[in-house]
Order: C-alpha cells, then structure tokens, then sequence
C-alpha cells in the first residue's frame, strides 16, 4: 500500500464523518438526516464524531487495503486519522478544553515581608519608636 493511498483515505473518512457530522449540506439535507434519527442508536452515532469514524472508515479500509490484516489495520489507521484531523482543523464549537493556568513564580530575596507596624496616629509612632530604641541598646 501506497502512502497517498493513506493520506487519501484519512482525507475521505475525515470529509464524509465532518458531512455527517457537523455539516448542513445542500439543502439542509444533513440537518435533516440528524433530526429524523431522534434520539436512538443513529443520533448518538451522527452526534459522536469518533464512533461515526469508525463506521465511515470501514468501507474505505475494505477498498485501499491488500489483504483481511491489512484492512483491519487501515480501519483503525483510518477511525484513528480523522479525529485528528478533525482537532486540527475545527474551531472547537463551543467545546471547552481543560487546561491548566499556573500563576508565575515571584522570586523575592526575603521569605518573608516584615511586619508593620499598625498606623494608630502618634501613640502607634511612639511605640514603635521605643521598642526600636529598646532592641537598639541590646
């Protein structure tokens, strides 16, 4: 087998599972299809783009492929191609990704910031003064 033979194939599941997908098509005939299936088995396959790989990918992997081992490998290789493409290319829909934010380190000298002293007008001053001059004569 081929290596365009591949690329084809991973490009023609990708396009027919995006169609059945996530698509329209002409005539609003996609969105139609999805609305007729309801909420059985079909919609959850037509709603699901990696189950709906996997059953586009079949026909193709039974006509690019030599031998049973072989389409059996290109099945997956296929089912397996067009999910990333598909992350690729699309514009996430309004899928929400985790992702993970860590705020940046600030490297300070000191552990620890020193303690102020509480602002009480005068009298706050007039005791730190004299607990300063107090450690001073030790």
């Amino acid at each position: 087998m081929q290596t365009y033979g591949l690329l084809l194939g991973i490009l023609g599941v990708w396009r027919i599972t995006h169609l059945l997908n996530a698509e329209d098509g002409p005539f609003d005939l996609f969105v139609r299809l999805r609305q007729k299936a309801g909420h059985r088995f079909w919609a959850a396959l037509l709603d699901c783009f990696y189950c709906l790989s996997l059953w586009v990918a079949i026909p193709f992997a039974l006509v690019i492929g030599g031998n049973w081992r072989e389409r059996v490998l290109l099945w997956l290789a296929l089912s397996g191609g067009a999910p990333l493409l598909e992350r690729v290319t699309s514009e996430h829909r309004g899928r929400t990704f985790t992702s993970y934010w860590e705020e940046p380190e600030v490297h300070d000298e000191m552990l620890r910031e020193e303690a102020k002293p509480p602002d009480n007008g005068d009298e706050g001053n007039d005791a730190a003064e004299a607990k300063d001059r107090a450690s001073a004569q030790r």
